[in-house]
């Protein structure tokens, strides 16, 4: 029944944005068939050693479709002259899941070169993600091409910031054509806040000691169910228990509160929700037809 509600909810969407863009679903069905499989293969050996690199693949987009929109320019190194996006501050050294997207790439070069992007390659690791952590699957519409500028400075500009409130982050999405109720839907959160409940501060601050050097250290952001991509997140928070600071600000908005409180009880419809978003998501400022170009190396500009 959620997957005939999730999908109910993308036809709707295709039906009425499908005109906006040049993606499909089934794009490489006749140039490079085992796209999808090879990708989803990736996403499933990289989960079974790390099922945390899930959350890192479905971030990875998020900050993809933010800067430029989704044409795999978080993918691109940085070089002497440049410092891409990936080495913003917003991403370095946080994101992660680079390597799981080589694989892929290196798997369908090999098998049908110059043909799938990086950016579609992304965002199919995202659904895949998704479905490995949530048991939610969705139709991924594809075609992207790949961009070829990548700056520091745009992830820093057009990234939610770690202490945005829900007016900001409001605003921040209807900048790329997101509603507040996607907002809501899609939205991550960045920083400790204040508003903590304080026995659950108290233990993250046992878990991250003020002063630690450690980059790898990580705490799960869902403290009922951090491996599964659930409704647990908006339990979370409707109970204070939100990890960063634009996870709280969800409850000081009447609208962003009831969404959450709506999110919390009610699973399918969130799942639901998720997966068209994620679509719609999905499409902010590609590129299609003969723009861009379809790299060879997702962390390299074709020469």
């Amino acid at each position: 029944m959620m997957m005939k509600l999730a999908g109910a909810l993308l036809l709707m969407f295709l039906v009425v944005h499908g005109v906006e863009c040049q993606l499909q679903v089934g794009f490489y069905s006749g140039s490079c068939g085992l796209a999808e499989f090879v990708v989803k293969t990736a996403v499933r050996q990289a989960f079974i050693n790390d099922r945390g690199v899930a959350a890192g693949l479905l971030r990875m987009h998020f900050h993809d479709c933010f800067v430029r929109g989704c044409d795999g320019s978080v993918l691109i190194d940085s070089t002497s002259s440049n410092t891409a996006e990936k080495d913003s501050p917003p991403n370095n050294p946080s994101l992660r899941g680079f390597e799981v997207i080589d694989a892929a790439k290196s798997r369908l070069e090999g098998i049908c070169g110059g043909v799938v992007s990086c950016a579609d390659i992304l965002a199919f690791a995202a659904r895949d993600s998704v479905e490995l952590s949530g048991r939610l699957g969705y139709d991924v519409p594809s075609g992207r091409r790949d961009g070829t500028t990548s700056l520091s400075s745009e992830a820093s500009s057009n990234l939610p910031p770690p202490t945005s409130n829900v007016g900001q982050l409001t605003q921040i999405f209807a900048n790329k054509g997101l509603s507040q109720a996607e907002m809501v839907t899609l939205s991550g959160g960045h920083t400790i806040d204040p508003t903590l409940d304080a026995a659950y501060a108290t233990a993250l601050k046992q878990q991250c000691p003020q002063g630690n050097s450690n980059a790898n250290l990580v705490v799960p952001m869902d403290a009922i169910s951090p491996a599964v991509l659930d409704e647990g997140y908006y339990v979370d928070v409707f109970s204070n228990r939100g990890m960063f600071t634009s996870d709280q600000t969800l409850m000081t908005n009447a609208a962003t509160a009831a969404q959450v409180g709506q999110n919390a009880g009610n699973r399918m419809l969130w799942s639901a929700k998720f997966a068209a978003a994620m679509v719609k998501m999905g499409q902010i400022g590609v590129l299609t037809g003969s723009s861009g170009e379809i790299r060879a190396n997702c962390r390299v500009v074709n020469s």
